[in-house]
């Protein structure tokens, strides 16, 4: 219990990043919505996806992973575009931003070793 309560800990700040807070940030300004209101309730909703995305990845591996979080984060910006164009835009740009940075960082790793 000692070592899943640490590891747990772990995997709490690392899932914690700046993206999250930008996208919550885009969202609420669209919304004019309350951003402590909205973080909360979306974490409640993202477990289930969380924790698809982690069995896909252990069954498939990062490609598959890779494409369901592109699919979760079109679906956001489909989500967005219905309330702002602009934040449906931002929204997808973030999530561009995400992909290319995951291929960055492989190419940039495999330089390093």
């Amino acid at each position: 219990m000692h070592s899943l309560l640490i590891v747990s800990v772990a995997f709490a700040l690392f899932i914690v990043c700046p993206r999250m807070a930008g996208m919550t940030n885009v969202i609420t300004r669209a919304t004019q919505t309350n951003i402590v209101q909205v973080a909360v309730i979306g974490t409640i909703l993202s477990l289930p996806l969380t924790i698809a995305m982690v069995l896909i990845f252990r069954q498939y591996g990062l490609i598959a992973a890779l494409g369901f979080c592109v699919l979760t984060d079109v679906g956001a910006a489909l989500f967005m575009k219905e309330i702002s164009l602009k934040a449906g835009i931002e929204t997808f740009i973030i999530a561009l931003f995400v992909i290319i940075g995951v291929k960055v960082a492989s190419i940039i790793s495999g330089w390093l070793t």
